[in-house]
């Protein structure tokens, strides 16, 4: 496993790799790897002949208030499990390489992030979606693969891949989750014991919602509601939003389509998580 610090030499490594007819899987992070990192480097190796990882803490994405120095960092421990799981590559580059004196161009995707997570982080996904079209184009690949968990972040990739006529497949993961439920998270080592019990609620208000609806119930406030109320019956959660939208515009919806994103993101103690679920009608599972 190679790690590469310099644009030039990731573009060079990657025409070579093209040159020779190998396909190429891209998998981005910032870092702090866990299992759901694993899993998607897991599918890229299945879809291509090689594999990049990018590890960049993006300071383009932090708005005030998000310390980009204080987002967690083991890079020993990364390396280790991207070799463990077979990674070709890893590109490394510091925050002056990807973003030189006088940088000053952006991509943003006009809709989809005026809506969940864009409200209370404004910027945020203008950060994402420029440094996300910088890697592509540094690392040059066939196929990038994102975790649904973010499914946000998946959107507005896949709607900028599509807009901008970029000859990538994207590919969405499952959400990968603890024994427990929680949805894997670098923000999950934030969490005390005490926070973490409280995070559970996030899975079972999914659950609750798909059993509403496995009951008959197609009404989205009657179903927010509840999801709402079992959240906060846990201790120190402050909900940021519970939302029922559309998985393709991310607009909110009054009753239940037949797929329908159910989105999450909520403070346990001071640390914001997000989980989502895709539900369907009884007669679509």
């Amino acid at each position: 496993m190679d790690v590469i610090a310099t644009i030039q030499e990731m573009q060079e490594r990657s025409d070579k790799l093209r040159a020779a007819g190998r396909t190429i899987a891209l998998v981005p992070t910032m870092g702090f790897l866990h299992e759901g990192h694993l899993e998607l480097m897991r599918a890229g190796k299945q879809h291509a002949d090689e594999l990049i990882i990018s590890i960049f803490v993006n300071p383009t994405q932090f708005g005030p208030g998000e310390d980009v120095d204080r987002y967690p960092r083991d890079t020993k421990g990364d390396l280790q499990k991207a070799r463990s799981v077979g990674v070709d590559v890893v590109f490394m580059p510091s925050a002056e390489e990807m973003y030189p004196d006088r940088f000053q161009t952006r991509v943003q995707v006009e809709d989809l992030p005026h809506h969940l997570c864009g409200l209370s982080r404004p910027g945020h996904f203008d950060g994402v979606a420029t440094v996300v079209a910088k890697l592509f184009n540094i690392t040059r690949p066939h196929l990038a693969v994102f975790g649904q968990k973010d499914y946000q972040q998946l959107a507005v990739i896949s709607r900028m891949v599509m807009d901008l006529n970029m000859d990538i497949r994207i590919l969405g993961v499952p959400t990968v989750r603890e024994p427990d439920g929680l949805a894997m998270s670098s923000r999950n080592s934030y969490l005390s014991p005490e926070e973490r019990r409280s995070a559970l609620g996030l899975k079972k208000s999914i659950d609750l919602a798909n059993e509403l609806l496995r009951t008959g119930e197609r009404r989205a406030k009657t179903i927010t509601d509840a999801v709402r109320s079992l959240i906060l019956s846990h201790p120190f959660t402050d909900i940021d939003y519970v939302a029922l939208c559309d998985p393709v515009t991310l607009e909110t919806l009054d009753a239940l389509e037949e797929e329908t994103l159910l989105a999450l993101a909520v403070r346990v103690g001071k640390t914001r998580l997000i989980d989502n679920c895709l539900l369907r009608k009884a007669s679509d599972q």
